[in-house]
Parts: structure tokens; C-alpha cells; sequence
């Protein structure tokens, strides 16, 4: 059941299609006049609204012009006097369907049952984003983290390609997703490759795809990810293991904005940001001939450095309080107490693994304490393994 407004300034035609949409189970209010039609849409949580154009005072163009600006709710406009051009000015002021008078039954509730059905799915997207958004937020209000945020927001909107620094657990993938989220290209694919995880004899055929026979196993064509990562951004994770051949193929991508398929002749143009990230010392790799010295260029257009959690140990109280709320939703618990003793104790260590080893701790400390965490926890169930 939705719950719709129907707005037109003739009693006949509201009658008519409050029952029409009751007897289908929806709940219908009732407008007579584009005035009332804006208020009522701005206190109430419509799935549609119908929409006459001809009415007095204000006609359903204006009305639609001001339900734009402050809703999203599908629109459906009707008019006893509609034309092609009246119907094209109306979706192109964003309005979801437009239908004649007098209406076809069967016409008319499926663009109810089709815009009630977007609603919905707007809805869903609408919280998968904040979900995600949420899920990549870096937690810290220090002073180093302050400066990194400024710094992605600085650099997000911009084409330029960033390497991130930083030992490993202390957040270089939630820099990558914030530089994504943040960017022009948000809605776009964000594909990551960990070049650490996958053999030298397959990466390049991960990346840049294989067609069919290209080698034994290769048994259909398959797009690599420069091709899925098109038109968004492609992340490399552990750039500093990535073998030299692949290196030179990625480098050759960065030139020329094309590639070729593993066994293939044809190029195959590439619309992709690169965000890369490395725990190592590019520099030092370059001096023993592991890594391309011009592919560091070419990936270093802007390098962002992620603190080590021993360096901001401030942000230690955030993040477990935020871990401790996400952990317990995973596990289908409300969120446990920790004592500020505890969460002292926490911070007089070294967290050699940085921000993920802190994760995994408190992790440790939801499932097997009680309904506090307190500081004997702490001495209990992490002391042990950090000295």
C-alpha cells in the first residue's frame, strides 16, 4: 500500500481517482489547488503525487517547478489538454509520467504502481550510500587526521593520480574510497587489486583481461580490471610488489590510456583514475631495481601519507567507540560499555598493527567479555598478546 496525493482543481475528477486508487488498497489524500498541494506535500511522506497542469492561481508547471526543489517523490502529471510538447516540458522539469485525460485504467495504475516502485528504489539507494559512506568514514578528529581529510578533499575532485604511504592496517584503503566517494566519478565502478595477493604470472591477465586460448585455463574472454574500473577509479593496493613486467604494461596503460587484452592485438581505450598504495619504500625498491623509476613518477602525481596509530593516539577513543557500535551490529548485539580506564589502557600501547590491529582487539574483547569492557579485560585479553 502507498500512501499517494492527488491534486487537481475539478471534485469530479478527485472523487474519480481516490477511488480508483482505494479500491487498488493505496492510502489518498486529497488537493484542490496547487497551494494546498505544496504544503501538504512538504508534512507528509507521499510515494506519488498525480498532478492536474490546468488549474487556477498556480498551474501544475509552477507546483511541479516547487516540488522539485525540495522532493524527490515521483510526479505523475495529467491534463485534459496534453501535447507532445507539454508532455516533453514536464519530464524535462522532472516529472515521472505524463497522462492524458480522460486516463486509461490500466495506463494509470501501472505509472502508479511503476513511480510508487522508484520511490522505493530511491529510498534503498539513498541509505546504500550513507551505508557506504558510513562504512569508509576515517574516524579521527587529531590533527594529522584533520590535515588528511583536508588533503582528500582537495585532491577528490581533481584527475590526478595519488599514491598513499603508510604501514600497513593504518587506512590507506579508506583514503582510496574517500578519494572515490569524493570525486566526479562517485557513481562510477571502484575496483581494487591487491598486487600482494595475486601471482606474477596472473596479474597482468587481472588487470588487463585475456582473450579466449590466450593460455591453458583460459577458456572464455575476460575484461581485466581496466576495463570494469572504466570511467571510475582503479585502486592498486601494494603497488610495490607488482612484477616489472607488469609494471611496464601499467605504465604503457598510464601513456597512452589504452590497453591489450592478454593474447590479444586490439587496443582498447581506458578511461580510469589510478589510486595506488604501498607500505614500502618505492625509492629504496627503485635503487635495487625492483621498481620502475618513471612508473613512480607517473603514480606520484600527489603522495598522501597516513599516520601511524602510535602517532595519533587520540583518535583511539573514536575509533573504539565506532568499532564496538559496528561490531555489535554485525553480531545482532546492542553496543557494550567500555569504561575510560579501558580505553586508557588501550591507548598506552604501541599498536604495531595500527588501525586494523585495534579493530581485531576490540573485536576480541565484545566476544569474550561480559557486558562492560573493562580495564582488567584489557590486561586480560590484550596485554598478553601485545608485550
Amino acid at each position: 500500500m502507498a500512501r499517494i496525493l492527488v491534486v487537481d482543481d475539478e471534485s469530479s475528477i478527485r472523487r474519480t481517482l481516490k477511488e480508483i486508487l482505494e479500491f487498488e488498497k493505496h492510502e489518498v489524500d486529497l488537493a484542490a489547488n496547487g497551494i494546498d498541494a505544496i504544503e501538504m506535500a512538504k508534512d507528509n511522506n507521499y510515494d506519488a503525487i498525480m498532478l492536474d497542469i490546468k488549474m487556477p492561481e498556480m498551474d501544475g508547471m509552477e507546483v511541479l517547478d516547487k516540488l522539485m526543489s525540495f522532493s524527490d517523490v515521483p510526479v505523475i502529471m495529467i491534463s485534459g489538454h496534453g501535447t507532445i510538447e507539454t508532455a516533453v516540458e514536464a519530464i524535462k522539469k522532472g516529472a515521472y509520467d505524463f497522462i492524458v485525460k480522460p486516463p486509461d485504467l490500466n495506463r494509470l495504475l501501472i505509472s502508479v504502481r511503476n513511480a510508487v516502485d522508484k520511490k522505493e528504489l530511491v529510498l534503498q539507494t539513498n541509505q546504500l550510500k550513507k551505508e557506504t559512506n558510513y562504512k569508509y568514514e576515517i574516524v579521527g578528529e587529531s590533527h594529522t587526521i584533520v590535515s588528511l581529510k583536508e588533503m582528500i578533499e582537495k585532491v577528490a575532485p581533481t584527475s590526478a593520480r595519488v599514491l598513499i604511504t603508510g604501514e600497513n592496517g593504518s587506512g590507506k584503503e579508506l583514503v582510496a574510497r574517500q578519494l572515490h566517494l569524493q570525486s566526479t566519478r562517485a557513481k562510477s565502478p571502484f575496483i581494487e587489486v591487491n598486487c600482494a595477493a595475486i601471482p606474477t604470472e596472473l596479474i597482468e591477465s587481472q588487470l588487463f583481461g585475456h582473450e579466449k586460448g590466450s593460455f591453458t585455463s583460459a577458456i572464455k574472454l575476460r575484461k581485466g580490471d581496466f576495463e570494469l574500473a572504466h570511467g571510475g577509479t582503479l585502486f592498486l593496493d601494494e603497488i610495490g610488489d607488482m612484477s616489472l613486467s607488469a609494471q611496464a604494461k601499467v605504465l604503457r596503460a598510464l601513456q597512452e590510456n589504452k590497453i591489450i587484452r592478454v593474447g590479444g592485438e586490439k587496443e582498447i581505450n581506458v578511461d580510469v583514475r589510478i589510486i595506488t598504495a604501498t607500505n614500502k619504500n618505492l625509492k629504496n625498491e627503485i635503487e635495487k631495481g625492483k621498481f620502475r623509476e618513471d612508473l613512480y613518477h607517473r603514480l606520484s602525481v600527489i603522495i598522501i601519507e597516513v599516520t601511524p596509530l602510535r602517532d595519533r593516539k587520540d583518535d583511539i577513543p573514536l575509533l573504539v567507540n565506532r568499532f564496538i557500535e559496528n561490531i555489535c551490529a554485525a553480531h545482532g548485539r546492542p553496543p557494550i560499555a567500555i569504561t575510560d580506564d579501558a580505553v586508557k589502557e588501550l591507548q598506552n600501547f604501541n599498536w604495531s598493527g595500527n588501525v586494523r590491529e585495534l579493530h581485531n582487539v576490540v573485536e576480541r574483547m565484545i566476544i569474550l567479555c561480559g557486558n562492560e569492557i573493562t580495564k582488567e579485560d584489557v590486561g586480560l585479553y590484550v596485554k598478553p598478546l601485545m608485550t
